[in-house]
């Protein structure tokens, strides 16, 4: 019997005892945000200690941090062998409103072949695979083909404020050859894909103040500048007529993308017009020159998440509003700096804000994008153990999305990072009724289970080239 066979004899046969532990899991409320919720989030770092334990990990530990701890455990017995830094967090969403929930959010409940919880799919559901392939390969070889260590926090959901930190003094204990971690998702049902780039993030508010309170728009209007129209005017100064941003210098860094990359996204023969139909819009729109997946994926953005000032009631009230706001964010690609487009924001909204107004510029939340290169052996090595889980090519893609912490690791650690992920964009996560497909729960306990065993066939200079 050879070592995936032995995996799917053990999966099978301990399914449902697998299930009710995932379920335990589930129905801890550990929600990061909310502070009646400490007590459930200490709870929840106890009972993944315990998983550790039984799983066959040693030096354990829950690791204070100036939030909610982090979670450690390793098996370093795999002499010679690369070493797996596996992350992944326990926290989880709020869970309203409610009232859409089909069933109760902490009450794990198995509908169609999926399990409906909070936490199913992000993350609990993805960390505790992780977890069980350690323990099938322990129960059945009494070892491991290479080193692991676990890292899970707390506060993923919370944009990790401590992580970060708790790395950068934690080097030499989470030194490692790569970092997994399973918190995306794949390409589509049954369509398995590693995730090799994030976009980066940079956010401000824009602030414009006029009078020094409301005005009669028919005393004061014509005379005094509008800081509605003053906003208007610098938000439609972001881009040209055909999306391009107009913003000096914003496109400097932008790495240009790789031939290979973009006949890979061909070969994924994207449905842009069902896109259109499930989202509702006519037409699609962004820059010019690039299709849907090379915009959302490799191209950087500026948004307008949100605008506000004046009078929004019902009927009409015949005000000059003192103030108006927008809050924007850009998303960044390789080799973005969020901090250099901050400046370059502000340099582009003083040279195009109207007279009469003051505006003033407050940043929010930042992040770096990130890229391994998709060649890079442990990634395809990943590749590899889904094509023979799932009987189909694994798609190399990046994502639109922002995870901060992951370009932290990347900078800190100096590693490549494979993201494995099994959820489904349709799965509702950070929504009411989060499930998780029970098929890629299945598949994705032998996949990770056989990554581990397709990794030991390099040595540690394999993959850190």
């Amino acid at each position: 019997m050879d070592h995936l066979q032995a995996l799917d004899k053990y999966f099978t046969e301990n399914r449902e005892t697998h299930l009710e532990q995932l379920k335990d899991f589930l129905r801890i409320p550990s929600i990061s945000a909310l502070s009646d919720h400490q007590g459930d989030m200490q709870k929840a770092a106890e009972w993944l200690l315990e998983s550790f334990k039984q799983a066959g990990l040693e030096n354990l530990s829950i690791d204070k941090t100036d939030g909610h701890p982090v979670v450690y455990g390793d098996w370093l017995h795999a002499e010679g062998k690369p070493t797996i830094l596996v992350y992944g967090h326990y926290d989880v969403q709020p869970v309203d409103p409610l009232n859409l929930w089909e069933s109760g959010p902490f009450e794990p409940e198995v509908r169609d072949g999926k399990l409906y919880a909070r936490g199913a799919s992000d993350d609990k559901g993805q960390v505790f695979m992780h977890v069980k392939a350690v323990e099938a390969l322990m129960k059945e070889n009494g070892s491991l083909p290479v080193n692991v260590k676990f890292i899970i926090e707390g506060e993923e959901e919370v944009g990790s404020p401590n992580l970060e930190k708790y790395i950068e003094e934690n080097k030499e204990k989470l030194s490692a050859d790569i970092i997994v971690i399973s918190d995306t998702g794949m390409y589509g049902p049954g369509k398995p894909a590693i995730c090799y780039g994030l976009r980066g993030l940079a956010g401000v508010q824009i602030d414009v103040r006029g009078a020094k309170g409301d005005l009669h728009s028919g005393i004061y209007g014509g005379g005094v500048q509008n800081p509605i129209h003053a906003i208007a005017d610098i938000l439609s100064s972001f881009h040209d007529k055909e999306g391009t941003i107009a913003v000096e210098g914003f496109y400097d860094d932008v790495r240009p993308l790789a031939d290979e990359e973009r006949e890979a996204y061909r070969a994924l023969n994207f449905d842009e017009e069902a896109l259109k139909e499930e989202i509702g819009v006519n037409e699609l729109f962004g820059e010019k020159g690039y299709s849907y997946l090379e915009q959302t994926w490799t191209r950087p953005t500026l948004e307008v998440n949100g605008v506000f000032g004046g009078f929004s009631g019902e009927g009409i009230k015949t005000v000059l509003p003192a103030e108006a706001g927008a809050k924007i964010t850009c998303r960044l690609v390789p080799d973005q700096d969020p901090e250099d487009i901050v400046r370059k924001l502000r340099a582009h909204i003083e040279k195009h804000k109207p007279t009469g107004v003051t505006v003033t510029v407050s940043e929010f939340d930042k992040g770096k994008p990130f890229i391994t290169p998709f060649d890079h052996p442990a990634i395809q090595a990943a590749g590899k153990s889904y094509e023979k889980v799932y009987n189909v090519p694994t798609a190399f893609t990046r994502m639109g999305g922002s995870i901060p912490i992951v370009a932290a690791f990347d900078e800190i650690l100096n590693l490549p990072v494979v993201l494995m992920g099994f959820g489904l964009s349709s799965e509702n996560f950070h929504a009411p009724n989060e499930h998780f497909h029970l098929e890629n729960f299945d598949k994705g306990l032998r996949v990770i289970g056989d990554y581990y065993y397709e990794l030991s066939e390099f040595t540690k200079d394999d993959l850190n080239k």
